[in-house]
C-alpha cells in the first residue's frame, strides 16, 4: 500500500480543479497576447523560469540526498521525484517561448545587432539557431538524469537490491555536475540575455540556489500537508521537522549569500555596463521592491526557521515554505520587468498567466505523485530506529 489511497480522491480532485483552472488561466492570457505579445511573453518568462526551476531543484536536491543520505531526504524523496518527472511538460511549456523570442531578446533583431559592436561580438553565442540547439541539448541531459534517478529508484521498490543504491549514489556525482553546468548556460540564455550587454559569472549559481530554495519549498509545503498520513506520518517527529526546517533556512541564506556577493563584485567592478542593470533595479519603484525581496525573502523567513516552535508545527513550516515560493515569483518579476518598465509595473499577466502555468504543471506533477508509494519501500533507511522526540501536531 503506498499510503495515498486513503487521500487519492481528493488529490483527484484537487488535480482536476488545478487542471482547469489552469487551462483557463492560459487561454485568457492567449486571448490578451493577440493585444499585447511582448507583455504575455514576458509573463510567460516569469512563470516558466519558476516551474523550471522547481523541477530542475528538485533534481538537484535527490541527487544531493542519494550522496550524502538522510531523513530529510526520505520523507521528500517521492516528491522530488515526481516534480523532477514534470521535466518533459516544462519542455512542452518551451514551444510557445520559442514564438516570442524576438519580442524578448534584442539579441534576435539583425537591425539592433548590426548597429550594437557588443551584440556583434556576442553573435556567435546569442544568435536563433544555436539558442534552438542549446535548449535541446539542455532538455536531453536534464530528462535523461530525471528519468535514470526514478527509473532506478523504481527498481529499489521491487527489490532490496543494494546495488541500486550504490548506482543512485554512483550517478548522482556526475549528474549533479551536469545538472549544474547545463543550468548555468540555461540562465545565461533565458534571463541574463533579456539584457545582453549584463554579465555576471555569478548569475547562473543565483538561479542554482534559487531554484533549489523553489524545490525545497515546494517538498517541504506538500509534505507537510500530506503529514497526518500513512506512510509519512511515523517518519514525522521535531527532529525531523527540524532537520527540514533547517534545510531550507541554510537553503535561503546561500540564495542571499550569491545575490549579495553578485552585487558586491558589480559595484566594486564598477564597469558600467553591469551597474546599470543594478541600477534600473534599484531606482524608480523598483528599489522598493528590492528592499521588499531582501526583507520578506531573506530576513522574515530567517527570523521564522530560527523558531523552533514553527519548524515543530507542520502547518507553520509549510506556512513559510509555501511564502517562499510566492517570493521566488517576486524575485523573477524583479529580474525581468524593469527589461522593459522603467517603473515598478505588476501586469495582471504576470499573475494569471504564471498561475495557470502552475495550475497545469500541480495537475500533473498530483499524477505523478499517486503512481508510487509515497516513501522508498526498501530504503535503508527505514530500518534505522526511529528516535524518540515526539511529533507535534499542527
Amino acid at each position: 500500500m503506498s499510503g495515498i489511497e486513503s487521500v487519492e480522491p481528493r488529490i483527484r480532485r484537487i488535480r482536476l480543479v488545478a487542471l482547469a483552472a489552469g487551462l483557463a488561466a492560459v487561454a485568457s492570457g492567449i486571448v490578451a497576447a493577440l493585444f499585447q505579445p511582448s507583455q504575455f511573453f514576458r509573463s510567460y518568462l516569469i512563470g516558466y523560469t519558476l516551474l523550471l526551476g522547481t523541477a530542475l531543484g528538485s533534481a538537484g536536491l535527490l541527487m544531493l540526498h542519494h550522496l550524502t543520505s538522510g531523513y530529510w531526504g526520505l520523507i521528500t524523496r517521492r516528491i522530488f521525484e515526481s516534480a523532477a518527472r514534470t521535466l518533459p511538460l516544462i519542455a512542452v511549456f518551451t514551444i510557445p517561448l520559442l514564438f516570442g523570442l524576438s519580442h524578448l531578446y534584442a539579441w534576435t533583431n539583425p537591425q539592433t545587432v548590426a548597429a550594437d559592436p557588443l551584440l556583434q561580438v556576442k553573435q556567435f553565442y546569442l544568435n536563433t539557431p544555436f539558442f534552438l540547439v542549446r535548449q535541446l541539448v539542455y532538455f536531453l541531459i536534464w530528462i535523461l538524469v530525471a528519468l535514470s534517478l526514478t527509473k532506478w529508484s523504481a527498481r529499489q521498490d521491487a527489490s532490496d537490491d543494494p546495488f541500486v543504491l550504490e548506482r543512485l549514489r554512483f550517478f548522482s556525482g556526475p549528474g549533479l555536475l551536469l545538472y549544474c553546468l547545463a543550468i548555468t548556460f540555461a540562465a545565461v540564455d533565458w534571463v541574463m540575455s533579456l539584457e545582453p550587454h549584463y554579465f555576471s559569472t555569478t548569475f547562473g549559481f543565483r538561479l542554482i540556489t534559487g531554484h533549489a530554495v523553489s524545490a525545497a519549498a515546494f517538498a517541504i509545503a506538500v509534505a507537510m500537508l500530506l503529514s497526518s498520513i500513512d506512510p509519512i506520518a511515523p517518519l514525522i517527529n521535531r527532529k525531523r521537522l527540524r532537520d527540514l526546517g533547517n534545510i531550507l533556512l541554510t537553503l535561503i541564506m546561500l540564495w542571499a549569500y550569491i545575490a549579495f556577493t553578485e552585487y558586491l563584485i558589480v559595484w566594486a567592478g564598477n564597469i558600467p555596463e553591469e551597474t546599470s542593470w543594478f541600477i534600473r533595479r534599484f531606482h524608480a519603484g523598483w528599489g522598493a521592491f528590492a528592499w521588499f525581496l531582501i526583507i520578506f525573502h531573506f530576513f522574515v523567513p530567517f527570523f521564522f526557521l530560527l523558531q523552533r516552535s514553527v519548524k515543530h508545527r507542520p502547518l507553520m513550516l509549510a506556512g513559510v515554505a509555501l511564502w517562499l515560493l510566492l517570493m521566488r515569483w517576486s524575485e523573477l518579476l524583479w529580474i525581468v520587468g524593469p527589461v522593459h518598465h522603467q517603473g515598478f509595473f505588476v501586469h495582471w499577466l504576470d499573475i494569471v498567466v504564471p498561475a495557470g502555468l502552475a495550475g497545469i504543471w500541480l495537475a500533473v506533477f498530483l499524477h505523478q505523485l499517486t503512481r508510487r508509494p509515497l516513501v522508498p519501500v526498501y530504503d535503508p533507511l527505514l530500518r534505522e530506529p526511529v528516535d524518540g522526540e515526539s511529533r507535534v501536531t499542527a
